[in-house]
């Protein structure tokens, strides 16, 4: 495996099923398509109820094949014996897989003449599994990266064909951070399918140390837990943002926390979770965490100093909950 895109002669174009499900996966399906790659079809999750009205809607990746005009299959599971039928028929290349959402069982991934293709965000074999993006900021990592990978029938453990790196900030956010690693996905997989189809691209075994799992998220993964240190929450605040979010309640009222700053000022005598002034510092298991942005419970979000001048439920020595 190469840390960066080899440079090599161009293929010929490959006939592909895209895989995916989410906006993250989006670019990469924008790219093989730019790049004149035959797409025979696009298989996304169905269709599910969203927003206000619940009605129904079509996943990112099926929006964007059906804007190109590709056939979309939106199976609930790959395990029958139709699916893998259909699957075969389709005679490919290679399939690329960025964030399905389905497992894949061996017939389908041994149907393309290469293999099925994971683009992957992290620097396997860390954080393997659902939400790497985020548990890599919550685990205060200083880099993560994408990781192309031949796959196998485990979870995230296939042999790498790229790999890339990139850093994890202060300013960090999961939202920047999906974005970031979303583009370049799109930018390793042109190379990986070429070194690939070329048989120059030498795929390599994951290491057998370091290999950690990323857990999925839930809305309680966003409970902000006083009980740890300022900058454990902190973290968690950019980790989540937008999705699930970080929170606390406080009098039944649920308050969504946008972003905050550590003030570094040790282990403190208050109770986790007291607010210690009017400026919304809260007290931690170390160190006291300032609330910058936050929102109540069917209002806009706003900076803390907007909402305290109209509210006086977080007055100091309120206890959150």
């Amino acid at each position: 495996m190469s840390g960066s895109a080899p440079t090599a002669p161009a293929n010929k174009p490959l006939r592909l099923a895209f895989m995916g499900t989410p906006d993250f996966s989006v670019p990469v399906l924008e790219a093989l398509i730019g790049a004149g790659h035959e797409i025979a079809a696009v298989y996304s999750q169905p269709p599910r109820p969203a927003g206000r009205g619940k009605k129904e809607r079509k996943s990112p990746v099926h929006e964007a094949a059906e804007r190109h005009g590709i056939p979309v299959f939106t199976p609930t599971s790959l395990r029958s014996e139709e699916e893998q039928a259909r699957f075969r028929t389709l005679s490919l290349d290679a399939a690329v897989v960025v964030a399905y959402g389905l497992i894949l069982p061996k017939e389908i991934l041994e149907a393309p003449r290469l293999g099925c293709v994971n683009v992957h965000a992290s620097l396997l074999p860390r954080w393997r599994g659902a939400a790497p993006i985020q548990r890599a900021i919550l685990a205060g990592d200083t880099e993560t990266g994408v990781t192309i990978m031949a796959m196998d029938e485990g979870l995230d453990t296939g042999d790498m064909l790229l790999a890339e790196r990139i850093e994890i900030t202060d300013e960090t956010t999961g939202e920047s951070l999906h974005d970031a690693l979303s583009d370049l996905g799109a930018k390793l997989i042109l190379p990986s399918l070429a070194g690939l189809a070329g048989g120059y691209l030498e795929a390599t075994p994951q290491p057998e140390d370091g290999v950690t799992y990323a857990e999925k998220l839930t809305r309680e993964t966003g409970r902000l837990d006083w009980s740890k240190s300022a900058g454990e929450l902190e973290r968690t605040i950019r980790a989540l943002a937008p999705w699930p979010g970080a929170w606390f309640e406080l009098g039944g009222e649920r308050f969504k926390v946008f972003s905050a700053e550590v003030l570094k000022l040790g282990a403190l005598t208050n109770d986790p979770g007291t607010v210690l002034d009017a400026e919304l510092t809260v007290s931690c298991a170390e160190d006291a965490l300032r609330i910058t942005r936050l929102q109540r419970p069917g209002k806009a979000p706003m900076a803390a100093a907007d909402l305290l001048r109209g509210y006086d439920g977080l007055a100091p020595g309120t206890r959150l909950g």
